[in-house]
């Protein structure tokens, strides 16, 4: 028997980009913006065709129709992610899936009626309670492994990966869903992105979300949706996809100077790739880095410090970002990055920016085989993943 190692088994995803493999493909290739104007200030949202696939899922279940748009988004793509990885008749699934801001939607509506009637609805507190993510996706899978959830800030995605690792490689669990959800397109959410002093004003540009944009602006743009991964450990190939391999994740922290957390240095950044390079199964070279990069100055040239730190300025590995496709999913961000390293792995196509950076590094014409992700949030937290395709 072979060394178990932390595979990815199946995955889907719902976003600005689609619901279906073919069309979340397809959006990557034609590397196309969809966003609407609200609260006067850009939004990437879910394509209609989406949100009305929630809207049909909410139809299937009484239990469904009073959730929040967080949870039915993670619904669906677990769902898919069960098919993906063939686990249809799997009950022993554990279940870890998180969320930086929770039922948005749900709690502005409650609070609103609270403040109009001083009453709530009996339910509110169940549905806008942070669990019920992975409950609800347990309940609907059936599963009889333990549900999990957490809100790391814009870290909680990969962190729920990390989660994963840990329990898959302890023996604790076999199989397990990680990945997390995000619906913030709400009005108090974006008020608060908004006073930060943030947020992209360039309703007129084709690409109002621009990580490393040259101009050095600050270009933030909220984005919604879900990604979840199938993981299991195994030291078996499956016979009919290439085998998509969790390598090794890695942590970072640091002590908050800033209202958004961040260093000029990015010392978070610096310690999660350190540790995530450190944990790696073997110490071949990275071949590419999908960076958080939220369209911020201070966010994006820090994390850019912190990969010129790790990396030695003359051996950066070619940068990229999907960002300014779906914008910046917040808890969900780390996980949507993760669903486009996959894309890059199966295709070996990776998105060039469609505007002019500042970034030093071009995108190669050489085989991807290893991605290193990254996240971080406000409270000073890091994490980065190293993700490789088998042989």
């Amino acid at each position: 028997m072979g060394k178990k190692r932390i595979r990815i088994s199946g995955y889907a995803s719902i976003s600005a980009l689609g619901h279906q493999r073919e069309g979340i493909y397809e959006a990557y290739r034609s590397g196309k913006v969809k966003f609407w104007e609200r609260e006067g200030v850009p939004v990437i949202p879910l394509p209609l065709e989406s949100s009305e696939i929630l809207e049909s899922l909410k139809a299937e279940n009484k239990l469904f129709r009073g959730i929040d748009r967080t949870v039915l988004m993670a619904i669906y793509a677990a769902r898919y992610a069960v098919a993906d990885a063939g686990w249809t008749d799997e009950k022993d699934i554990s279940i870890n899936i998180g969320s930086s801001r929770g039922a948005s939607a749900l709690f502005e509506e409650y609070i609103a009626r609270f403040n109009a009637s001083g009453t709530v609805p009996p339910n509110t507190s169940p549905v806008t309670t942070l669990g019920n993510i992975s409950s609800f996706v347990g309940q609907d899978l059936n599963s009889t492994g333990c549900s999990l959830s957490h809100s790391v800030t814009c870290s909680t995605g990969l962190q729920a990966i990390a989660n994963a690792v840990a329990w898959l490689k302890s023996g604790m669990a076999e199989k397990f869903l990680a990945g997390a959800s995000e619906a913030p397109l709400t009005p108090f959410t974006i008020a608060q992105m908004k006073a930060l002093g943030i947020y992209s004003n360039d309703i007129a540009n084709p690409y109002p979300c621009r990580p490393f944009n040259a101009n050095k602006k600050n270009t933030f743009v909220l984005g919604e949706g879900a990604a979840i991964f199938a993981l299991e450990s195994t030291d078996e190939k499956p016979a009919d996809k290439p085998a998509i391999f969790i390598e090794s994740v890695g942590l970072g922290f640091e002590s908050i100077g800033s209202k958004t957390s961040v260093s000029r240095e990015g010392k978070n950044f610096q310690q999660a790739m350190e540790n995530a390079i450190k944990n790696a199964e073997s110490d071949a070279p990275v071949d590419l880095i999908i960076l958080h990069a939220p369209g911020t100055v201070v966010g994006d040239y820090a994390e850019l410090n912190a990969v010129n730190h790790v990396f030695g300025g003359s051996t950066v590995p070619p940068i990229s970002s999907s960002k300014w496709m779906t914008g910046h999913t917040l808890g969900a961000s780390g996980c949507m990055a993760l669903d486009y390293a996959l894309y890059i792995l199966q295709t070996q196509k990776i998105l060039d920016f469609p505007y002019a950076t500042s970034l030093s590094t071009g995108i190669s014409n050489k085989p991807v085989k290893r991605i290193m992700v990254t996240a971080a949030g406000f409270g000073g937290n890091a994490a980065a993943i190293i993700v490789s395709r088998g042989n």
